[in-house]
Order: C-alpha cells, then structure tokens, then sequence
C-alpha cells in the first residue's frame, strides 16, 4: 500500500510543481458542464496523460485535463472531465484524484453529475442538491488493505454531503432564483440504464435520482477527511412503470439545455464558499 501512497504524492507533486498557488476547491464537472473550465482565469492546464498514474477519460463529452487557476475569487482545481468504474478502472483508479487533491491541500469538493430522476415531483432539466447517497455499484474504494496516512479504516459517512456547504447551495440558488430540488442520488455500476423492476426497487429504497458517479468520489473524500457537496442535473425521468428507451446523446443534449444555470450555481457557490 506504500505503493499507492506514492504514487498519489508523485501525481501531486508533478502538479504542484506547475502551479503559482494552491488550489483551495475542487471541482468534479459531469457531462455538458467542461465548458466551465474556460472561465478559469490564470489557467494552467495539464492533461491527464501527462499526470504520473493518473487514468486517462473514454466517455464521450469528458475532455480528460486539469484545469487549476482562479474562479469567483477562489483558486481552484477543475476537473474537466471525470473517471468510472464502467470505463473498466477500478474504484480505486476512479478516486485516486480525489486523493491527489487532497495532498494538494484541497479540503472542499464539489461534485457535478447527469442523472435520472425518479422522483415524480421531478422534471427533466431540474437541479438537486445531494442530501445523502445509496451506493449500489457493488463495489466501495475503501476495500482493500487501508492506508492509515489517508484516512481511518471504518470512516465515518453520517454527513457524506457536507450540511454547510448545502445550506450555502441551497442559498444561493434562492438568491439566483434557481428551483433547487433535494435528494437521495443512488450510484449503479453501469454502462446499462436501469431496467423497470431495478428503478422500481431503488425508488422504493427513497432513492430520488440515480447515476453512475460521484459516490466512489464522496465515499474517498469523506475517508481522507474532505468536506463535499453534490449537484445533480435531472437529464431524463427513470420512473418504473413509465420507462422509455434512453440514449447517451438524450441526457448530454439536456445537461447542455440546463448549462447555463448550472453554472450559475457552481460558479455562486464557489464564491459564497468559506475555505
């Protein structure tokens, strides 16, 4: 496990050997929002290949670099396009930048994801805020021999989304006059949608949306001792018994109509954070 700690201190260290100050606040941006990165100031951009250890991104809309550099006042670290467990990495492959953040001496972390709501007072186009999350991928990052250095062997997750950084979310999408659902998110393994009979279970479990993210990532954050907060875009409705067939190219066309203000949100929230 030495091992991971250092190539964790490696990454870290090639990135900070490239930048003029500390990031304070990372960002995980989910499909249709990479664009955001373009409006990083002082910008210094590192591709992920470049980065010793790091995964590289396949999905489609995920641009695959670092954006660090400044962003409503705050310096920031962006990650213009994130990793999954479908794409064939393991749950510790998909959090290890999480982990290199964290040695990078970022302790706030907000996470963006596309999802399916399934929740019937939900609308395709609407925002959530993450209140809590069900992790049924089958998998957790944490299995495994734990590193102390990173973080306990049972940690805590009784505030997985950070109540303060809600609350400020929530805050400013009043201020912005932005409808702010809130809810559970339920990750799946993926690459398939849910069928009728697994939405219909998960909803049953109070799940609110659901996707194929940001739970590895939170689950890490929380380990290594990260305060975090997740926002959901509601691409498509995923209710059971009124299931339609679904494409990639439908949810990224419905994250791009809702850009604008998401990232109204993320960028309000950046600023109103307290780091």
């Amino acid at each position: 496990m030495d091992n991971v700690l250092a190539k964790i201190k490696e990454a870290a260290a090639y990135i900070e050997d490239k930048l003029q100050s500390k990031p304070q606040i990372g960002l995980i941006l989910s499909s249709g929002l990479g664009v955001m990165a373009d409006e990083v100031e002082n910008a210094v951009v590192i591709p992920y290949e470049a980065i010793p250890h790091f995964p590289v991104s396949t999905v489609e809309g995920h641009s695959g670099e670092l954006v660090i550099g400044d962003l409503e006042g705050k310096t920031v670290l962006v990650m213009k396009g994130r990793f999954h467990y479908y794409e064939g990495y393991s749950m510790k492959e998909v959090v290890f930048p999480v982990y290199v953040m964290k040695y990078l001496g970022i302790d706030t972390l907000l996470v963006t994801n596309a999802a399916g709501g399934m929740n019937r007072s939900f609308s395709a186009g609407d925002l959530m805020l993450i209140t809590d999350h069900i992790n049924n991928t089958g998998s957790n990052p944490l299995i495994g021999a734990n590193v102390a250095e990173l973080g306990p062997r049972f940690p805590d997750m009784s505030q997985a989304y950070n109540r303060e950084l809600r609350s400020i979310v929530a805050g400013q999408a009043e201020a912005l006059g932005i409808q702010l659902q809130q809810g559970v998110y339920v990750s799946i393994s993926g690459p398939t949608y849910c069928t009728p009979a697994e939405l219909t279970m998960m909803a049953g479990w109070g799940a609110d949306a659901v996707g194929m993210s940001t739970v590895p990532e939170v689950t890490a954050a929380n380990y290594c001792g990260m305060k975090a907060v997740g926002i959901t875009c509601i691409t498509d409705m995923a209710i059971g018994d009124e299931l339609e067939p679904l494409t990639h190219e439908q949810v990224v066309k419905v994250a791009e109509q809702t850009r604008p203000k998401f990232i109204s949100l993320v960028k309000a929230s950046v600023r109103a954070f307290t780091v």
